[in-house]
């Protein structure tokens, strides 16, 4: 498959169905769309979504800042958009905006076992720097804390 025009923007109120969907599909313990709605309202979050030529959204990343750090709180796209570039676009521009925000470290968590975002992850500069432990439920399973420097690439 090849990588499909997607549009990176910020997300309006009206996505948050789509993104809340997605999110049902993506995570064992989904976020409600309440959260979604409550963190548009926030000046230290930011929001971006991924949207189509059709124009419907097929992922999302959610990014809250304190100071200079930051961290992605959530990412996810939607399963039939998996493995086609779009978490990789979406991981970009919240770095790109960190960056240009005098964000200085992002941090994020990920599942042990989520082999294929790890690898993006990687690609992007990110390296583990903790555990939290028993952290995800539905299964169970640790957490690792993975940390980029603004410094990654320079």
């Amino acid at each position: 498959m090849s990588e499909p025009i997607i549009v990176i923007r910020p997300t309006s109120a009206d996505d948050v169905p789509a993104m809340a969907s997605i999110e049902a599909l993506a995570f064992s313990d989904p976020w409600p769309a309440m959260s979604f709605r409550e963190l548009l309202a926030h000046p230290y979050s930011r929001m971006a979504s991924a949207v189509d030529e059709s124009g419907g959204i097929v992922g999302y990343c959610i990014m809250l800042r304190a100071v200079d750090e930051a961290e992605i709180a959530n990412i996810a796209t939607a399963p039939g958009m998996r493995r086609r570039g779009v978490g990789a676009q979406l991981l970009d521009d919240a770095i790109a905006a960190g960056t240009e925000a005098g964000v200085v470290a992002l941090f994020l968590e990920v599942r042990e076992s989520n082999i294929a975002a790890r690898a993006l992850y990687a690609s992007r500069g990110f390296v583990a720097v903790g555990r939290r432990r028993g952290y995800y439920k539905q299964p169970v399973e640790d957490a690792l804390i993975l940390r980029r420097n603004a410094t990654a690439f320079e």
